[in-house]
């Protein structure tokens, strides 16, 4: 005797009292969809870097927007690199930097060399660059590699950052 079995794909099913049986939670889409409802995780959050390499700036800034609203330092960095170089939205040094400001305060060593890179050129705040060799001496005390290697080059920034951007931080006046 033998009994015939059949197997049928397992789908996602439209949502009931119940909840969803096998719902959609592998995909970009249902990512996007978690991040517009406002939630955060580590795996969540790491998702956006994988969605600004791929180019979906936009994607990436609302998944970070989120993770750094809830405190995750390191998706802070990724919305002041958003933010200084356009990517997604509009150039703006100024959120730029207050995103690195956050991270700084929060412990963050790479928040803390950013911010005070942002200081010592006065990119998105005001000039201050006794403040923001402190910052960076913080990073390096925290064992931030770039930071040692600034200090070591007696904080001449070409030494970390490359000239091609000097147009960038000139003075706009």
């Amino acid at each position: 005797m033998s009994a015939a079995l059949s197997f049928s794909p397992a789908i996602a099913q439209d949502a009931d009292p119940h909840g969803t049986l096998n719902p959609d939670e592998m995909t970009w889409q249902s990512t996007l969809e978690r991040a517009k409802r406002g939630e955060t995780d580590m795996v969540l959050c790491a998702t956006g870097y994988a969605m600004t390499k791929s180019g979906d700036h936009e994607t990436a800034r609302t998944l970070f927007r989120n993770c750094a609203e809830a405190g995750y330092t390191g998706a802070m960095t990724w919305m002041s690199q958003l933010d200084a170089n356009g990517l997604g939205a509009e150039y703006n040094p100024d959120a730029a930097a207050e995103w690195d400001k956050r991270a700084a305060e929060l412990g963050d060593p790479v928040g803390k060399f950013n911010y005070g890179l942002d200081l010592i050129r006065g990119h998105g705040v005001t000039r201050d660059v006794d403040a923001g060799r402190r910052f960076v001496d913080e990073a390096a005390e925290d064992g931030l590699e770039i930071a040692r290697r600034l200090q070591g080059a007696d904080y001449d920034l070409d030494e970390v950052t490359p000239d091609a951007d000097n147009w960038r931080y000139a003075p706009l006046f």
